[in-house]
Formats: C-alpha cells, sequence, structure tokens
C-alpha cells in the first residue's frame, strides 16, 4: 500500500478523533455499568492515531492504543500487549485477534450521527467459538 492510500485508510478514523465516554455492561452484572473515558488524537505527522482511556473500575485495565491504516497496537496497565486487525468504514468500527491464548473480536456500530459507538467484545477461548464477553458504547463529548 503506497503512501497516500495508507493515509486515505487512516484518514477513516477520523470518525474517532475526540473524547469519548465510556460505558461497560457485563453480562455477570448487566445493571452495573462501569464508566470511564477514552481519547482519540492524531500523533505529530497525521500517520497514526492514538487512543489513551481509562476505566473507573478495577477489573478493567486503563490502556494506550495506535491505529494505522488497518492495525491496532494495543497495550494495557497489567503489562498486556497485543496487535489487532481493524477496520473502520460503512458505519462499523472492527477489530479481530487470533492469539494462542485466546480469540477476541469487537463490532461497533455507528449511530446519533456519529457521535455514539454501540459496540460488543466477544471472545473465544478455543480460538473458534465466540461468546459475548461484554458490551462496549463511546458517547462523544468533544
Amino acid at each position: 500500500m503506497g503512501t497516500d492510500q495508507k493515509d486515505a485508510a487512516v484518514g477513516t478514523l477520523d470518525a474517532l478523533i475526540g473524547s469519548w465516554s465510556i460505558e461497560i455492561s457485563h453480562p455477570r452484572d448487566p445493571a452495573n455499568v462501569i464508566e470511564g473515558r477514552a481519547y482519540f488524537e492524531r500523533l505529530e505527522g497525521g500517520h497514526f492515531v492514538v487512543e489513551r482511556w481509562q476505566i473507573d473500575h478495577p477489573d478493567f485495565p486503563n490502556g494506550l492504543a495506535v491505529y494505522d491504516a488497518g492495525t491496532q497496537h494495543y497495550f494495557d496497565s497489567r503489562g498486556v500487549a497485543r496487535v489487532y486487525e481493524m477496520s473502520i468504514g460503512g458505519g462499523e468500527w472492527r477489530l479481530s485477534r487470533d492469539g494462542d491464548d485466546f480469540s477476541q473480536r469487537f463490532t461497533g456500530r455507528f449511530g446519533d450521527g456519529g457521535s455514539v459507538i454501540d459496540g460488543y467484545w466477544e471472545i473465544a477461548e478455543d480460538g473458534s467459538t465466540f461468546e459475548h464477553d461484554f458490551a462496549l458504547t463511546f458517547r462523544k463529548v468533544s
């Protein structure tokens, strides 16, 4: 992929730029909504987008992610580092990884003019049978 194509693909991440509130609903306790914040910004030069998030619950890590044209590089406060395939377009944001330990995927759908992303994470402990892990909603603050 040439530089112009990469820059155009990274441009699709413009939908994420800004500050967001986060709401997490876990199936073990759906009435208890866990809150947090996420901040997306372009790295100097514009070729990458950086996300930083904070979650107000000890069971969910804070972290940092760096996005390029088709990849999310994920790092969290537990010392976990992962690489996800990523796509954004057609009103959806998708992340996925096939790991030796387990597989994961995220699907988020943009709504309310792009100011809400309703999504959910799925996990496959055996690498192929996906189950709902938790719901994740982003609401744009600015």
